[in-house]
């Protein structure tokens, strides 16, 4: 089971109310914080975190050249909405929500950093046309 997820940032603050919006969107809470780094948590204690941090070696954080961070939601509905949201926050589109294939509905964009991320959703029928 994944403890944490960590993704880079050159500008904390700028990116902490990034996710402050787009995670608290799918019921996440902060958990805790520092000077470097801020991390939300999905559900009580001992549920995993995504962790927004300045790195470690001072050095610029760079997106990974095919790292990406997946995260669940309940439905379509959401995936639309948070893809949107996300958007409106200031990331950049690299899919638009849709049907992927075996049930898989999803979307894709970059936040403010470059780090990309996907919103997806299974579902076991067809959306009506």
């Amino acid at each position: 089971m994944i403890g944490y997820v960590t993704l880079g940032t050159n500008d904390l603050e700028r990116s902490a109310a990034f996710y402050d919006v787009l995670l608290g969107g799918m019921g996440a809470r902060r958990a805790y914080g520092t000077d470097r780094l801020v991390a939300w948590r999905f559900g009580e204690g001992g549920s995993p975190l995504l962790v927004l941090n300045m790195p470690f070696d001072h050095a610029a954080a760079t997106a990974g050249n095919g790292s990406m961070v997946a995260l669940r939601v309940d439905d379509a509905e959401a995936v639309d909405r948070l893809h949107a949201l996300a958007l409106e926050l200031g990331a950049s589109d690299e899919g638009a929500p849709g049907q992927r294939g075996g049930g898989f509905y999803g979307a894709y964009f970059r936040d403010p950093d470059g780090n990309k991320l996907n919103l997806h959703c299974y579902r076991t029928e067809s959306p009506s046309p």
